[in-house]
């Protein structure tokens, strides 16, 4: 089992930007697929990008390409989310997610796959 624990979230004037990190404790996280979701007010939790368990692999939804980008460093037990141009529809709790894979090298998208889950942490973006 691995514990995830977001932070880096806070608020932010449109155009800003954020780092947000998801550090992992208990297991080999190395061997973890690991994903960054949101949910805003009154939505349903949405998929934003995910990471393989070596970084080679990246996927991230449309309307976060060329503005966000996810990031591990595996030595640090850690996964980041660097947010740039940041928009107030952005706005949302964050939250990182883990599945563990063993020796493969692929993604998820689809947060039913995950099965490890942060707290969250808040990102508000004012215009």
């Amino acid at each position: 089992q691995v514990q995830l624990v977001e932070s880096g979230g806070g608020l932010v004037q449109a155009g800003g930007s954020l780092r947000l990190s998801c550090a992992a404790s208990g297991r080999t996280f190395s061997n973890y697929a690991v994903g960054w979701f949101r949910q805003a007010p009154g939505k349903e939790r949405e998929f934003v990008a995910t990471i393989s368990r070596t970084g080679g692999n990246t996927n991230y939804v449309d309307f976060v390409k060329g503005r966000f980008t996810i990031s591990r460093d595996n030595a640090k037990n850690s996964v980041y989310l660097q947010m740039s141009s940041l928009k107030p529809e952005d706005t949302a709790v964050y939250y990182c997610a883990a599945k563990e894979i063993g020796y493969s090298n692929i993604f998820y998208e689809n947060q039913y796959e995950y099965d490890y889950w942060g707290q969250g942490t808040q990102v508000t973006v004012s215009s």
